[in-house]
């Protein structure tokens, strides 16, 4: 390997990835988790935050397939914190909707759109997609 390539790789200390079962608890546990590796990296509380409830939204919303597992992640690099949510149904894309007269949905896309700095989804290998969010970083 190159040295340009290996100074590229993220430290275990930057990234965090888990397996998460698509059901509530396992979207309960992404938020927990997430909110426990956070605060390990001593980030403002503004970003920590905003980004548990980023991944609240997002395995809520997009980790709910039955019988199948969706992956968090979570990345640092530069001034950015990256959130992603895979799952395997790359055929159920995020789009905003206008609320439902219950309120129960339609929110979740303006969350994501009024936290994130970034947003969009990646789509691939099939069957999967991954959501992801970032938040830019105060720089030191």
């Amino acid at each position: 390997m190159n040295q340009e390539k290996s100074t590229q790789l993220l430290s275990p200390a930057d990234h965090f990835s888990v397996l998460l079962s698509p059901t509530p608890r396992g979207a309960r546990l992404a938020r927990l988790l997430a909110a426990e590796w956070l605060h390990t990296r001593e980030l403002p509380h503004r970003v920590t935050e905003a980004a548990v409830h980023l991944v609240a939204e997002l395995a809520a919303t997009h980790g709910r397939l039955p019988g199948r597992d969706f992956r968090l992640a979570l990345l640092v690099r530069d001034a950015t914190l990256r959130i992603e949510v895979t799952d395997t149904r790359g055929d159920d894309l995020p789009r905003r909707r206008p609320a439902t007269p219950d309120g129960e949905s339609g929110r979740g896309l303006l969350l994501v759109d009024a936290l994130a700095d970034r947003w969009g989804v990646k789509l691939g290998p099939v069957p999967r997609k991954t959501v992801w969010a970032e938040l830019d970083l105060p720089r030191t």
